[in-house]
């Protein structure tokens, strides 16, 4: 490692973050972020009390320091390893400050994967929370200098002065964001300072928020999701409730009326739990006035029923891809019960569009892959140009994901194209089958996928968590499947499932949907 470009002078002979009056676009995006909220309001909140803005901005400096004296270079990535909290909250911010590239890491991987894709990245460093010291220990064989959390660091509640301003490429990488599961080769999306500057910004311009809001927090940071939290409440001065579960629905509207949050966010696995397994629906929470919801389509029966448990906060619809730093779309709510399953236009900045094959629009009712062109999306993904040319070609990502359009615009997505269901020749929706069975409010969640098979190419099979109450059989769901859907797209087989299989950010995972499946008719077949 080289001498650090960036290294510590008294924060008296720099500017600060808090005391920017502008933002000229080299700014680095951390400075961006924290530059409007006063010090005293707070920014965090967690099991070990509230964080203010000051004592933030100063986190950020101290961790600067720490960082400075790896002696590493400008743009050179440094990974993060902690469960959502103040250490990795600093740390990721500590980051972008020094104009380096930020590496959030799942803490769901093993040793192994985290010294695998920070020695692939070539990070310089590994900053990794207490919780998570012992992963650190493969990185550290690998030759990645280690830099841990410790008990009574002074930055840990802010004693440390403000951090400060180092000016930065606005084009510069600012953040490489993994997209892989845990195996297979790592791909890893690069975002840069304007694509955060620029998503920030679009996000802010639709939902509103205000330095008296407060999110409750149930997604990791190192999803997109969650990351697109931190950031647009930083920069609107508002608070972030830290929740670091929801397995157990029920804490988390406790946790909304403990803290009188006005917002909370989640993928549809969180609300499916929300609905169908909690007092959500039944309890009063006054002080919450917006929810976000991306990450996969909620089916339509289940969002009625959020809709109307708590009719006073407005749910904003939204659409998204690692690969446009977090949001593409989103659907107002005065439209969610009059455009039932879109998910709206593009946000402010961003051009969304559906093609076909030959590349012009498609009319209303037909079907082509949705694209976008806006300042928030990648410029590609890391050391993979083929990859990069095929999904973000001159600025345009293509999503991979097919949809329609109605006549005034509005955009649904029909399926990814690979969740496509081939059977006896008709090509279905797996969102089509899992809306269905979903009607059923004995179900907690469904998810519908494609197997092989002599007859039909691939016939439908299902899983499903059933709730406390009045829980539908196998056969209730197939027989309330046949009432409404063609007969091809009817399930074959339904298994009942304790949980579906998630990944780290609580998206369904369509791959081991399949395995559940085919380890669950194996099983029947030897019994």
């Amino acid at each position: 490692m080289t001498a650090s470009t960036y290294a510590p002078r008294p924060h008296s002979a720099q500017r600060r973050a808090s005391d920017l009056t502008s933002l000229p676009s080299h700014t680095n995006v951390a400075a961006y972020l924290l530059a409007e909220a006063p010090g005293e309001a707070t920014a965090w909140i967690d099991g070990t009390g509230a964080l203010s803005y000051a004592n933030l901005r100063a986190a950020v400096g101290a961790m600067m320091d720490r960082v400075a004296a790896l002696g590493l270079d400008r743009g050179e990535p440094v990974a993060v390893l902690a469960a959502n909290g103040t250490f990795w909250i600093a740390s990721y911010l500590a980051i972008l400050a020094s104009g380096m590239v930020a590496v959030p890491l799942p803490t769901a991987l093993d040793a192994g994967e985290i010294a695998r894709r920070a020695s692939w990245a070539r990070c310089g460093a590994l900053l990794v929370g207490r919780s998570q010291s012992a992963k650190a220990e493969a990185a550290a064989v690998a030759g990645i200098p280690v830099l841990e959390e410790e008990d009574g660091d002074a930055w840990a509640r802010g004693e440390a002065a403000d951090f400060p301003v180092t000016e930065v490429d606005p084009d510069a990488d600012a953040a490489y964001l993994f997209t892989s599961g845990t195996t297979g080769d790592p791909r890893a999306v690069r975002i840069t300072h304007e694509n955060i500057r620029a998503n920030t910004d679009s996000i802010l311009g639709y939902l509103e928020l205000a330095a008296d809001d407060r999110m409750l927090v149930v997604l990791p940071f190192t999803y997109v999701f969650g990351a697109s939290l931190l950031h647009t409440h930083l920069r609107a001065g508002a608070s972030l409730v830290d929740h670091p579960s929801s397995a157990f629905p029920e804490t988390i509207v406790q946790a909304l009326a403990d803290h009188a949050c006005t917002g909370m966010a989640g993928v549809p696995s969180v609300y499916n739990l929300l609905v169908r397994g909690s007092t959500f629906t039944r309890r009063e929470l006054p002080a919450l006035r917006h929810m976000q919801q991306a990450g996969g389509a909620l089916s339509p029966r289940v969002l009625r029923e959020l809709v109307a448990g708590q009719p006073h906060a407005r749910l904003f619809v939204m659409y998204g891809q690692t690969e446009a730093t977090a949001r593409l779309s989103y659907l107002p709510p005065e439209e969610l019960l009059r455009r039932e399953g879109s998910i709206g236009r593009g946000i402010p900045g961003v051009a969304l569009r559906v093609l076909d094959e030959g590349g012009a629009d498609v009319a209303p009712g037909e079907v082509g892959e949705i694209v976008a062109t806006g300042r928030n999306i990648s410029p590609g993904y890391l050391d993979d140009p083929a990859a990069s040319a095929r999904k973000m070609s001159d600025g345009v990502l293509r999503t991979g994901d097919l949809g329609t359009v109605d006549a005034d615009g509005f955009i649904y997505v029909v399926d990814r194209a690979e969740d496509f269901i081939k059977s006896w020749g008709y090509r279905i929706a797996s969102t089509d089958v899992e809306a269905a069975a979903m009607e059923l409010p004995g179900l907690i969640a469904a998810a519908a996928v494609g197997l092989p098979d002599e007859r039909s190419g691939e016939r439908v099979e299902m899983v499903v968590v059933t709730g406390p109450d009045h829980p539908p059989t196998t056969q209730d769901v197939i027989r309330h499947c046949r009432e409404r859907l063609a007969a091809y797209m009817v399930p074959a087989r339904v298994h009942i499932v304790d949980a579906l299989p998630v990944n780290a950010n609580g998206k369904v995972v369509k791959r081991s949907v399949r395995e559940l499946c085919i380890a669950a008719s194996l099983a029947r077949a030897s019994s």
